[in-house]
């Protein structure tokens, strides 16, 4: 049964923690085409990329020795290992060994290392594609998440005066004035106390 549709997301993209010295590598495959059997797979620390090419014989002999019925079983099957810490690589001057379990009939890939100026450019298309796939995300993340804008009559319900059903009480408007307590009434000023007339005294 395959788990993904489309061509770009059949591929893998995750963090590989070697589980031996803890140092860190970004695991990938890449498929080149939607028909195309064959899968690249690789890995790199930032500044060195190792990959190898996987083509359809290989592939089957692997779906027979692990029970497989799709690339995309085995690609999980390789994420799954990287990302529950079971990796680990040993590099070598040209090439690296990528082992996927401790056992060994468990899964060991040779990888070719590949040259400066075609790492750099790999590593770019990477980060590139990291970006798109977070890009992805947040926009998946802002659509599922509230938004007043693309909801105005739920913002202003939640503002507006609670209507109640009992019978409408008309409330009298307060004049200038007139008493909070008492309404209709005027509010009496506070006493000043008593005014003598200077001039009555002379």
């Amino acid at each position: 049964m395959s788990m993904e549709q489309n061509s770009e997301s059949k591929s893998v993209l995750c963090t590989l923690l070697d589980k031996n010295d803890q140092s860190k590598y970004v695991f990938f495959t890449q498929k080149r085409s939607a028909g195309d059997v064959n899968i690249n797979i690789g890995f790199t620390n930032g500044e060195d990329v190792w990959k190898t090419l996987l083509s359809e014989e290989i592939l089957s002999q692997l779906f027979k020795k692990f029970s497989l019925k799709s690339t995309e079983d085995y690609t999980f099957k390789l994420k799954c290992a990287c990302k529950a810490g079971r990796a680990f690589v040993k590099l070598q001057e040209d090439c690296a060994v990528l082992h996927l379990g401790s056992e060994p009939t468990d899964l060991n890939l040779s990888l070719s290392k590949l040259k400066d100026s075609e790492g750099r450019t790999e590593v770019k298309e990477l980060l590139f594609k990291m970006a798109d796939s977070l890009q992805q995300l947040e926009s998946q993340g802002s659509s599922s998440s509230f938004s007043p804008v693309k909801s105005p009559q739920k913002w202003s319900a939640e503002f507006e005066p609670r209507k109640h059903k009992g019978p409408v009480v008309a409330v009298k408007k307060r004049l200038p004035g007139d008493s909070l307590i008492n309404p209709g009434t005027k509010r009496k000023k506070a006493a000043t106390g008593v005014a003598f007339d200077d001039e009555d005294d002379n």
